[in-house]
């Protein structure tokens, strides 16, 4: 979509760009703050899995909702892919376009 590399391995790291709700198979974006986040967890499980890394070598995310009332239900997904210790993250609210909802980045060891 853009100028930029959707993960990047860099040393020991692997950098996933900002991630949104499109299914890459369909080209479709869900409905909904859960079905959104499930999708944009599955594009990053996608993206560090071809960059040799898994859900739990997250170390960091950012998270941008489009309406921060949407946390909670946000947040009963995202803790569905993630094992304790949880990933440090940072969540705030962004004027998303085109009917996206939510948009996140990680960083993960490998």
């Amino acid at each position: 979509m853009g100028p930029y590399s959707q993960g990047l391995v860099v040393g020991s790291r692997i950098y996933v760009a900002g991630e949104g709700p499109k299914n890459p198979e369909t080209n479709t974006t869900p409905e909904g703050i859960e079905a959104q986040t499930r999708q944009v967890m599955t594009n990053l499980k996608n993206i560090l899995e071809a960059g040799g890394a898994a859900m739990d070598n997250v170390v960091k995310s950012t998270v941008h909702l489009a309406n921060l009332d949407d946390f909670e239900k946000f947040n009963g997904v995202y803790k569905e892919f993630f094992t304790p210790p949880y990933p440090v993250c940072t969540t705030v609210g962004s004027a998303l376009l085109g009917g996206i909802l939510v948009e996140i980045d990680v960083i993960a060891e490998l």
